[in-house]
């Protein structure tokens, strides 16, 4: 049996990613898997992904909505702004393994997408409507994974663990957010998404006789040198996440 570590929305936080990686060799996972928005931030990007492309077990990656946007020559920044940050601290050879990766992929009865198939901006896991965010209901989920036919799906974007069984479906697995347990967002309608506490977080998933069996993790980490290098390069918000699980 292989066993999965599932990690997604790292964001450039290298402290909570050196955590996540020390607890999954002491699990032996045998395979990682990495749902997208891996860099983008006010933190570590290149030091992110150094960590990831030195890596010495199997990985699969898929993009997510803000690893494609590094990549889209029309994308607006300004001097100060977290995605010229980013752009600006990547090596050459970094950006290059970044633009390698799918924005969707398969792997053994697995299905990885980071928001919906074919939309990395919309949750999977959760709808937003005037009314904000919320669990998206499980006939809805199920309505948008008609065509895909794997037993695990996995997703992320929203940064909040999910274990969602649909009836007559796929069970669904959103492991959380590595670096950035809380934000605020204005599309398609004002919300908020908050995992209510600080610690980095990733799943594992092993194929059992009886199906799949998941385990979501959450681990402490050094948070507070993680919120003062944003506030250092400009983002107040993000570091109040980072201190609390909070938005």
């Amino acid at each position: 049996m292989t066993r999965f570590a599932v990690l997604s929305d790292i964001h450039g936080n290298r402290w909570a990613l050196e955590a996540v990686l020390a607890d999954i060799q002491e699990r032996r996972a045998d395979q990682l898997i990495n749902l997208g928005d891996i860099v983008y931030g006010p933190l570590d990007p290149e030091a992110t992904a150094r960590l990831l492309r030195a890596l010495d077990i199997p990985s699969t990656t898929i993009w997510g909505n803000e690893d494609r946007v590094l990549f889209n020559d029309n994308a607006e920044t300004t001097p100060h702004s977290s995605l010229e940050f980013t752009r600006s601290n990547l090596t050459t050879d970094s950006l290059d393994w970044l633009s390698r990766f799918p924005r969707q992929a398969a792997v053994d009865d697995i299905y990885l997408t980071h928001g919906i198939p074919g939309d990395d901006e919309t949750y999977l896991t959760e709808k937003v409507d005037s009314r904000g965010a919320r669990m998206r209901p499980p006939g809805e989920i199920r309505s948008l994974l008609r065509n895909v036919e794997a037993r695990l799906v996995l997703c992320g974007h929203s940064h909040l663990a999910r274990n969602v069984q649909v009836p007559g479906g796929p069970l669904v697995l959103n492991p959380g957010s590595v670096g950035l347990p809380a934000y605020s967002d204005d599309l398609p309608h004002p919300h908020i998404m908050e995992a209510g506490s600080p610690r980095a977080r990733y799943a594992l998933a092993e194929k059992t006789k009886a199906g799949w069996s998941t385990e979501l993790v959450a681990l402490d980490y050094d948070w507070e040198t993680a919120a003062r290098t944003a506030e250092r390069h400009g983002r107040p918000d993000w570091a109040h996440a980072l201190r609390t699980g909070l938005a």
